[in-house]
């Protein structure tokens, strides 16, 4: 079966549809209702990146100090005020890195190692995107960062997230061909959800990009109260509809804008919220992947409608 057989031309290759009647009801471990993951952003952003031919890496003219160095205080301070507040709440999640920190800031990959975190695939720069790479060029890209990731970390890479959330069309094909077992950039599920078998065994898990700080208090401007209430009113809905089948709740994060002195206490907020709730599993990507692979990816996979054409 080709990925691209029997679609619709309005279809996307990658993403079967499962009926909603027939998808395997999710219970995570515990009886938990919701499947709670943090994904810090760690990220280096060069100041004279190599030009892509799509989009320009800074909004201002080079050198764009301004945003350059607020970039920069994520990685020297607001990381370090993020760290003290996982660890006050014993948490541990997913590191979404620039494989690059590996090199330029050890000591800041190195502090969540230690403490037991996943790291997973997110480019090597955050000011170099997928834009206008052939296929080749960006399994090398993808290739190379996840060896130096797991040279780092001693554990092969087995997440995606497209760097600065860019594409080609081959992206999600050729991080298969690299190795890895699931993404977060597609936005439309609140459970993981089996890709095209075709791709073999793949997964999305959600990465709701609506909770990202950046997103809610950079570009919505939300003072930081309204952020804890919109992350109250996201948790709560997914807790209750989890007590018929399990959700996930992804947290997206980045150091820079989290870890402003302003900022940081509705993290704290955020995860002093979701302790007081008895039915919440806190793991980390790859757990939640292998749980769902484990229990229910053969039964979301049996039941993946077809489409006119034959194909999945």
């Amino acid at each position: 079966m080709t990925i691209s057989k029997g679609l619709s031309e309005n279809g996307w290759p990658y993403l079967p549809r499962i009926p909603r009647v027939r998808r395997p009801v999710i219970r995570w471990p515990g009886d938990a209702r919701v499947a709670f993951w943090i994904a810090p952003n760690i990220e280096f952003y060069e100041l004279y990146p190599p030009a892509n031919p799509v989009r320009a890496s800074w909004p201002r003219p080079a050198p764009d100090i301004l945003n350059y160095s607020w970039r920069d205080y994520g990685n020297r301070v607001g990381v370090w005020r993020c760290l003290e507040v996982f660890d006050l709440h014993k948490v541990t999640g997913s590191v979404s890195l620039n494989a690059a920190m590996c090199e330029r800031l050890p000591e800041v990959v190195a502090a969540f190692v230690d403490r037991g975190w996943e790291l997973f695939y997110h480019g090597l720069y955050n000011t170099r995107y997928a834009f206008g790479k052939s296929a080749e060029q960006e399994l090398e890209d993808i290739s190379s960062s996840c060896r130096l990731i797991a040279g780092f970390s001693g554990k092969p890479v087995r997440g995606f997230l497209a760097p600065a959330l860019t594409y080609t069309e081959a992206s999600v094909r050729v991080a298969r061909q690299a190795g890895i077992d699931y993404l977060f950039d597609l936005f439309r599920e609140d459970e993981p959800f089996p890709l095209n078998p075709a791709l073999g065994r793949m997964l999305s898990i959600p990465y709701q990009v609506e909770l990202n700080d950046f997103h809610q208090l950079v570009l919505g401007g939300l003072t930081p109260t309204r952020y804890f209430e919109q992350f109250k009113a996201h948790f709560d809905r997914l807790y209750r509809e989890g007590e018929g089948s399990g959700k996930v709740v992804g947290l997206p994060l980045h150091p820079y804008v989290i870890g402003s002195p302003h900022y940081i206490g509705a993290l704290n907020d955020m995860l002093g919220y979701a302790r007081e709730h008895e039915y919440v599993w806190y793991a980390r990507a790859d757990e939640i992947a292998d749980w769902y692979f484990d229990n229910f990816y053969g039964e979301a996979v049996a039941n993946i409608e077809t489409v006119p054409g034959g194909a999945a």
